[in-house]
C-alpha cells in the first residue's frame, strides 16, 4: 500500500513538472513577439487550464509560422512570376493578359473607377480583365453538371483543386471519370486540402488512384512533423476546375454529395459560377502557382503554351481576381471587403456562413449603416459549425443599432460567400468574412463589374432573403441571459479557433 502511495505522489509530482515546463514554455513563446494581447492571454491560459492538451493545441494552431510559411509561398510565387514573365517576351499565348487588360480609362462607372483604381494598388499582380462571361451556378445541382461537362469535353488538361473532397460517391463519381480521362491521354492533376479532406485521405479514397497513368493526385498542407512542423492553420480553401484553359468554374461547391439534392432533401445553399473569357488564364496560373509550391514540378513545365490558349473575347464582365493568402505582402482580402464595403453609397448586400470579422471590416459595416447605405447581411440560421453561428450572434447587437439588416437564412445550410455594392459591382469566391478566411486561408475570390452578373446576383441573394428571418433589434436584447454568455464565449475563442 505504501508502495502504491510512494508511486502516485512520484507520478503526480512528474506530471506537474512536465505541466509546469510546458506552461514556462508556451508563455515565453506567447511573448517572444508581439501579438494580439487577447489571443496571447487566451493561450497563456488554455495553455494553464488545459494540462498537456492545452500546450498541444497551441503547438498545433498557436505558434506563428504564418510569416515564416507565407514567405515559403511568396518566394514561390514570385520564381513563377519570373518564367512567367520570360513567356510573354517569348510573344506566347500568355501575352493575352495584356490584351483583354482594361485601361483606367475604361473603368466603367464612378463606382467602379474608384474601386478598381485602388485594387491596381492592392492587387498589382491581377489587374482588370474585359471580355469575360461569368455564369453563376446554384449549388452541385447546377454546378455539378456543368464541371462533368466541361471534363468530359477535356482534350488536353483538367487541373482540379479543392477543399474537400468526401469519401462519397459524388467524389467517387469525379474521380472514375477523371480516371476515364487521363486513361483516355489528357493530363489530369487534382490539387486537395489535406484538413478539409481528412475523411478521404484517411479512408484510402486516392490510394487506389495513384497509378493511373496521367493522373496526378496531391494534398496541400504546410504542416510536417518530421520537421517539427505542427501548423495545420495553412490551409488551401480554393475551388477550381480549369479545363483545356479554354473554361473555369471556381466558387463555394467542394466535391461532396451533401451540395445535390438526395432523396427529396435539398441541397447546401451555396453559389459556384462558370468561367470564359481571359479570366480563365488568371484562374488556371493561380492553380499553376500551387502546383508548383507543392509538387515542385518546374514552371517551364507548367507555362506552356497548351495551358494558356488564345482566347476570343467572349463576354462584357470586366473581373480580376483576389488571390489572397498568407503568401500575400499585404492583407489583400481585408483591404479588398474593407475599401467596398466604405465605397459602398447606396446598398451593400452581404452573404457569409461565417461571420466573424476583422475589427475593422466590422466597423466599416457599421460606418456604412450609420451613412444611410441600405446594410443586408445573410447568415445561416442553422451552421454546421455551432461555435461560429454563436462567435457571430455575439455581433448582431452592434450591428443592429447602428442599422444593419441581418437575416438568418432558414435551412439547409447557406455556405455561399457574395458581396455585392451598389448593385453594380460583385465579389464572389471562396473567401467567407471570418478571420480565418481573411488572414489565413488561401481563397479565390473575383471582382467582377458587369450589370448582367450583378443583377443576377442581386436576384440570387433577394430570393435567399426571402427564405430568411430578419432579426429584431429589440427582440434580439431580449434572449436569454444564458444564450448571451454562450455566444460571447464562443467569441471569446475566436483568436484561438
Amino acid at each position: 500500500m505504501h508502495n502504491n502511495i510512494h508511486s502516485l505522489s512520484l507520478w503526480v509530482l512528474i506530471s506537474t513538472l512536465i505541466h509546469l515546463i510546458a506552461f514556462i514554455l508556451v508563455c515565453l513563446h506567447c511573448l517572444k513577439r508581439r501579438r494580439n494581447p487577447s489571443a496571447t492571454m487566451l493561450w497563456i491560459f488554455t495553455a494553464w487550464s488545459f494540462p498537456l492538451f492545452g500546450p498541444l493545441l497551441y503547438l498545433s494552431f498557436g505558434v506563428d509560422r504564418v510569416p515564416e510559411k507565407g514567405l515559403e509561398k511568396f518566394e514561390a510565387d514570385q520564381i513563377m512570376k519570373k518564367m512567367r514573365e520570360v513567356r510573354e517576351k517569348e510573344d506566347r499565348p500568355l501575352t493575352t493578359w495584356d490584351k483583354h487588360r482594361s485601361d483606367p480609362g475604361n473603368y466603367g462607372t464612378e463606382l467602379g473607377r474608384r474601386i478598381h483604381m485602388l485594387m491596381d494598388a492592392v492587387t498589382p499582380d491581377h489587374p482588370l480583365l474585359n471580355n469575360n462571361m461569368i455564369t453563376p451556378l446554384l449549388c452541385g445541382d447546377e454546378a455539378y453538371p456543368a464541371m462533368k461537362a466541361a471534363i468530359e469535353q477535356a482534350e488536353h488538361h483538367i487541373h482540379l483543386q479543392t477543399f474537400i473532397f468526401n469519401r462519397d460517391d459524388t467524389g467517387r463519381e469525379f474521380l472514375e471519370l477523371l480516371k476515364k480521362k487521363a486513361e483516355a491521354g489528357v493530363h489530369v492533376r487534382l490539387l486537395f486540402d489535406r484538413f478539409g479532406s481528412t475523411h478521404a485521405l484517411l479512408g484510402g479514397l486516392f490510394r487506389k488512384y495513384q497509378r493511373v497513368p496521367n493522373l496526378e493526385i496531391k494534398g496541400w498542407t504546410q504542416a510536417n512533423p518530421l520537421k517539427r512542423q505542427f501548423q495545420v492553420n495553412l490551409r488551401n480553401h480554393r475551388k477550381n476546375l480549369i479545363v483545356d484553359g479554354r473554361v473555369a468554374f471556381f466558387g463555394g461547391v467542394n466535391i461532396s454529395s451533401e451540395n445535390t439534392t438526395l432523396n427529396a432533401q435539398p441541397p447546401i445553399r451555396d453559389y459556384h459560377f462558370k468561367v470564359e473569357g481571359p479570366l480563365v488564364h488568371e484562374l488556371q496560373y493561380a492553380f499553376l502557382r500551387d502546383w508548383h509550391f507543392m509538387t515542385g514540378t518546374p514552371p517551364a513545365d507548367l507555362l506552356s503554351t497548351q495551358c494558356f490558349p488564345v482566347l476570343e473575347p467572349v463576354g462584357t464582365a470586366q473581373a480580376r481576381i483576389i488571390d489572397s493568402g498568407p503568401s500575400s505582402r499585404s492583407q489583400v482580402a481585408v483591404e479588398s471587403f474593407f475599401n467596398a464595403i466604405v465605397m459602398a453609397q447606396q446598398q451593400l448586400l452581404l452573404v457569409t456562413p461565417y461571420f466573424v470579422p476583422t475589427s475593422d471590416i466590422m466597423q466599416a459595416l457599421r460606418s456604412a449603416a450609420q451613412r444611410g447605405v441600405d446594410v443586408r447581411l445573410v447568415v445561416p440560421q442553422k451552421n454546421n459549425h455551432h461555435y461560429a453561428g454563436m462567435a457571430s450572434r455575439s455581433l448582431y447587437e452592434d450591428l443592429l443599432k447602428t442599422g444593419v439588416r441581418i437575416f438568418e437564412r432558414q435551412p439547409p445550410f447557406i455556405h455561399a460567400k457574395a458581396m455585392l455594392v451598389d448593385g453594380a459591382i460583385a465579389i464572389v469566391g471562396t473567401a467567407n468574412i471570418d478571420v480565418r478566411s481573411l488572414e489565413l486561408n488561401y481563397e479565390t475570390c473575383v471582382l467582377v463589374s458587369d450589370d448582367v452578373f450583378a443583377n443576377r446576383m442581386k436576384q440570387i441573394i433577394l430570393e435567399d432573403i426571402g427564405l430568411s428571418r430578419e432579426i429584431n433589434l429589440n427582440e434580439w436584447i431580449q434572449r436569454p441571459s444564458y444564450r448571451k454568455l454562450a455566444e460571447n464565449l464562443c467569441s471569446l475563442m475566436t483568436p484561438i479557433l
